[in-house]
């Protein structure tokens, strides 16, 4: 059970509701956490900023950003965050099959080697202390540019904000992205 209620949409001022709305739009239902986080309404407009310039157009495909997601919080141990990358990644066009394979990236035939190269940063990254060396940048190199592996580091740092958050608080995860997981926690 959360530990702090969330807000109901009524509740919420109309910049805010805007924000939650957008957000139901994208992935296709109301985040739990982003109507407990939508008691600070600064909160939710920098958290929206965010997700917006993580998500935004860029140089990394939108699947793997997920993907990546998946593995930072994995990683974690945040199950809500997981399930939500991975029902964003089945969302974006990556294979279920390939979702549920995240924790065997290294040796399944699913992944290309610049896939490995982000998600080992990512389950790297995403354990308390943070476990990256030099020798998983130079393999990222291989594969990604200096403004590619920056987006890369952003998934995985806002992630790491949304592990914290959902973790701490233990926010209830919502029936859609709980049918993208494989198993339960």
């Amino acid at each position: 059970m959360t530990r702090l209620s969330p807000i109901a949409l009524d509740d919420l001022d109309p910049e805010t509701r805007a924000l939650i709305e957008n957000a139901e739009d994208l992935m296709g239902f109301v985040p739990n956490d982003a109507l407990v986080m939508a008691r600070n309404p600064g909160l939710t407009r920098a958290m929206w900023g965010l997700v917006a310039a993580i998500y935004g157009p860029g140089k990394v495909d939108n699947g793997l950003k997920r993907l990546i997601g998946e593995a930072a919080s994995k990683a974690a141990g945040c199950f809500y965050c997981s399930a939500h990358a991975a029902h964003g990644a089945r969302e974006q066009g990556v294979a279920q099959e390939k979702i549920d394979a995240v924790w065997s990236f290294e040796d399944s035939p699913l992944f290309t080697e610049a896939e490995r190269a982000a998600i080992n940063l990512a389950m790297k990254a995403g354990l308390v202390p943070n476990e990256t060396e030099d020798t998983d940048f130079d393999r990222l190199r291989v594969h990604f540019s200096e403004d590619e592996i920056v987006e890369i580091v952003a998934v995985i740092s806002m992630f790491g904000f949304l592990n914290r958050w959902n973790s701490t608080l233990d926010t209830a995860l919502e029936p859609t992205p709980l049918a993208s997981v494989d198993g339960l926690p």
